[in-house]
């Protein structure tokens, strides 16, 4: 299979996997964070709740798995596609982490930052596996 085709099979399995963690934080938070505001902190348009979510499947889904296979020689891990992918995805969820955070403070950024990266690192697992796995 061809490798675009491959990453973006895998984003959209990864963005699932994503999607399902930022739900859990969603619910965890009890509505005093809004992941969609989140993301849309991050993605820089910030009140626009539908258009962030509607951006944020498109850069999971094709941005982020068309930067991975541009950069794949380069990243650690290797030759692992999973590894790598995992390793791509930590500097992205800290960065989402950092940029996304907003004004959560106590015990919330917590529970925000666990759920996050641990998302993120899902996501490159999951985005990862099935890159390497439909290599052949």
């Amino acid at each position: 299979m061809h490798r675009a085709l491959r990453a973006i099979t895998g984003g959209l399995v990864g963005t699932m996997v994503l999607g399902g963690f930022l739900l859990v934080l969603d619910t965890q938070a009890r509505g005093t964070l809004s992941v969609a505001a989140v993301v849309g902190r991050f993605l820089g348009i910030d009140g626009r709740p539908l258009i962030a979510i509607a951006l944020f499947a498109i850069v999971t889904v094709v941005v982020w798995p068309a930067l991975f296979v541009a950069i794949e020689e380069y990243l650690p891990f290797g030759p692992d596609p999973a590894a790598q992918a995992v390793a791509f995805a930590a500097v992205i969820g800290i960065v989402f982490v950092v940029v996304g955070r907003g004004s959560i403070t106590g015990p919330i950024l917590v529970i925000y930052v666990g759920f996050s990266v641990l998302a993120h690192l899902a996501y490159g697992f999951a985005f990862g596996s099935i890159y390497g796995r439909l290599a052949g």
